[in-house]
Order: structure tokens, then C-alpha cells, then sequence
């Protein structure tokens, strides 16, 4: 009974040991696979991030933060944003240098296309040449707005601000458009015949976002510009997108600063000392894909000493039409002229 007893004793306790070994292999082997996995896991994660750092570090860089993954990522979606811009200009330049967004602006002041918008530019102290242009060919108060509405033709004095902002000066011009309203007060603009120039690409900015026109016409306080000849001339190059309407000239640079006429950057015009042919300052006119282009460029385009070969500059180098109508030419007294120099 006894060595019964113990024999049992002793299977139970080899069937306990058996069961022990067993469950302790297979904690074994799950701990080893566990392990295993893990080592293979950061190794995978170690070659990754030994490779990037090589690469960064045989471009000369650091690891990045994560401050510098998000700015990173922000880069990316301004880069995809840039992308569209750039196709949005590529197809632009196709139709007018312009995206249609900005081709289809209304303008702050009219809300049909108008035919044209004519700046004639002024200066202080001619008010009496004002006011003999209202007499003779500009309409004044209701007959000014109907000119517009009738004829598509927007019609504004031009004119900048006074070197002592606020002045005399200023005051005047400030009156004299609360009794008339048909001034173009560019206000970010100095009022000086060496600014004139600039004053011609600030007319050009302020005109094109304010009004949508098939044309932009620049005229000076001196002539007299028969507008019904003028607005039949203009029509008939509607159909050209990009025209340059003048009477066209050519003329000499000059060196001398004690000159009159003098270039500063008369070295820029070769040994021959000439401009190239560009459009008389008295009267021309530009369709809106160029104004547009001015407005565009304005931080870019270089201005010369004298407004019209300023103008001339911007358009040589670009597919744009230029017409020597000589209707435009003021001073010659031609049968069917457009304009008299005064």
C-alpha cells in the first residue's frame, strides 16, 4: 500500500513538472518573439533614421524639430499655391498678361466696360487752362456723368499732392474738386515736373482698378481733343487686344546736364544717342491689357526723365501693336486731327 501510494505521488509530480516545463517553454518563446520583434522593430527604425541623418548630414544639415517639419509642411502648401498662381499668370499672358479675376474687375466707379477713361494732366497754377478746357471740349456737372453713360467716356483733370502735404496748394485743388468733382487726386503721388513719370504709371494704376475701359487715354492741360473723333478713332482698334496709340517719334538724347532735355541715363541708348520710337507725350492711348500690365509691374518698371519715353520703354519688349495715328499728333495742324496744342 505504502510503495502504491508513493508511486502516485511521484507520477503526480513528474505530470505537475511536465506541464510546468511546457507552460514555461511557451512563455519562453512568446517572451523571444516578443523581443525579437521589438530589436527588429527599432533596428528598422535605427537604419531609417541613420539613413535621413546621413543624408542631412552630407547636405551640411541637422536633424529637424518639429517646429521646422510644420513650417516645412506650411512651405509645401504656399509652394502649391505659388504653382496655381503661376498657372493662373501663364494662361494670362496668353489673353493680356492678367488673370480673369482681375480682366473681369468692374471697377469702383462703373459697372459696364467703358471705352475710355481720359487723364489730363495737370499741374498747381493752371487753373485758368481748367477751366478753358471745361469751356471748350470737357462737359461739366450732369453733362460729365452723361458723357459717360451715353458715350462710355470717363473724362478727369489729373493731378498729384503737394511737396508740403496739406498746404495752400492742396486746399485749392481740394476746392476747386468740391465744386467740380472731376479730378483724379493721387494722393500717394508728389505733384513735380520730375515726378511727372511716375505720375503717368500712378494715372494708369489709379484708373485701371477704378474703371473697366477698353482704353486709357493720357492728354496734357494744353490741348484740345475733339472727343467725338477721338471715341470713332479708338473704336476702330477694338479688336486689337494690345495697342499703343500715338503720334510716333523718335528724337535726340541729350548728355549735357544743363540741358533742358536732360537724360540721366542717356548712356543706356547706345553711342547714337536717339530713343527709340515711342508715342508724343500731347495725347496717346493704351488698351487695358497694358495698363493692366503697368499696374502689375509697377515695382518693376523704370522710369526715364521724360513720361513718354517712360511709356515707350515698358511696351517695347512686349507683343504689343504699335500705331503712328496721325490724328494723335497735336502740333502739326493736320485736316482731322483729334487734337490742337494750345
Amino acid at each position: 500500500m505504502h510503495s502504491r501510494a508513493s508511486q502516485n505521488r511521484l507520477s503526480g509530480s513528474a505530470f505537475h513538472s511536465r506541464i510546468s516545463a511546457l507552460l514555461l517553454a511557451m512563455l519562453s518563446t512568446m517572451a523571444a518573439i516578443y523581443v525579437a520583434g521589438r530589436l527588429w522593430q527599432d533596428a528598422a527604425d535605427r537604419v531609417y533614421l541613420i539613413q535621413e541623418l546621413d543624408k542631412r548630414s552630407g547636405q551640411g544639415e541637422s536633424a529637424i524639430s518639429v517646429d521646422d517639419t510644420l513650417k516645412i509642411i506650411a512651405c509645401r502648401e504656399q509652394q502649391k499655391q505659388l504653382s496655381t498662381l503661376e498657372m493662373q499668370l501663364a494662361a494670362a499672358r496668353q489673353e493680356g498678361f492678367v488673370p480673369k479675376s482681375l480682366s473681369k474687375n468692374e471697377g469702383a466707379h462703373s459697372k459696364k466696360k467703358l471705352l475710355a477713361v481720359i487723364g489730363i494732366f495737370t499741374t498747381f497754377g493752371r487753373k485758368k487752362y481748367r477751366d478753358a478746357i471745361r469751356k471748350a471740349w470737357m462737359p461739366s456737372g450732369a453733362a460729365l456723368k452723361k458723357l459717360a453713360d451715353e458715350k462710355g467716356i470717363v473724362v478727369r483733370f489729373v493731378i498729384g499732392r503737394s511737396p508740403n502735404r496739406g498746404d495752400s496748394l492742396d486746399r485749392q485743388i481740394d476746392r476747386e474738386n468740391e465744386q467740380t468733382n472731376d479730378f483724379i487726386v493721387l494722393d500717394g503721388q508728389v505733384e513735380a515736373s520730375e515726378e511727372r513719370p511716375k505720375k503717368m504709371k500712378s494715372f494708369y494704376i489709379h484708373a485701371v482698378e477704378n474703371w473697366d475701359a477698353e482704353f486709357y487715354v493720357k492728354v496734357n492741360d494744353d490741348v484740345y481733343v475733339n472727343i467725338d473723333v477721338l471715341g470713332a478713332t479708338l473704336t476702330a482698334y477694338l479688336n486689337k487686344p494690345r495697342v499703343y496709340i500715338g503720334c510716333m517719334k523718335s528724337g535726340e538724347v541729350f548728355s549735357e546736364p544743363t540741358h533742358k532735355w536732360y537724360e540721366p541715363d542717356w548712356w543706356k541708348f547706345g553711342s547714337a544717342k536717339s530713343y527709340f520710337t515711342h508715342a508724343s507725350g500731347e495725347l496717346y492711348a493704351i488698351s487695358r491689357a497694358l495698363a493692366q500690365f503697368i499696374s502689375i509691374n509697377r515695382s518693376i518698371l523704370r522710369t526715364y526723365a521724360h513720361d513718354d519715353v517712360s511709356a515707350g520703354s515698358w511696351f517695347i519688349g512686349l507683343d504689343v501693336k504699335h500705331i503712328d495715328e496721325r490724328k494723335f499728333c497735336c502740333s502739326s495742324w493736320l485736316p482731322g486731327a483729334i487734337c490742337t496744342a494750345v
